[in-house]
């Protein structure tokens, strides 16, 4: 007896969203990333969201990236407290 095909896996707008940063890593299996661009082919307005959200996550990095670098006349020690400060807890609990 042959059993029909599964029918296929569809995503909800709301599970789409829950796996773009996996998406956008290259963290899907095929069989997910075929299910995931399948949903995108269908729903405009999600395809939208992953194009500003790609956007969003480049202009960060590349922000992140400029500030990241220090100029070579800061003080190796002034760099050190810096970055010795900002790992101590705050007063107000963080």
């Amino acid at each position: 007896m042959t059993r029909p095909p599964a029918p296929a896996r569809t995503l909800t707008c709301r599970e789409m969203v829950a796996f773009l940063g996996d998406y956008l890593a290259g963290d899907l299996g095929s069989d997910e990333r075929g299910v995931f661009e399948s949903h995108l082919v269908d729903c405009a307005d999600c395809l939208t969201y992953l194009r500003s959200y790609r956007t969003t996550v480049l202009t960060v990095r590349d922000v992140c990236r400029a500030e990241d670098e220090v100029p070579p006349d800061v003080p190796e020690a002034l760099v050190r407290a810096i970055v010795a400060a900002r790992k101590e807890p705050t007063e107000r609990g963080g």
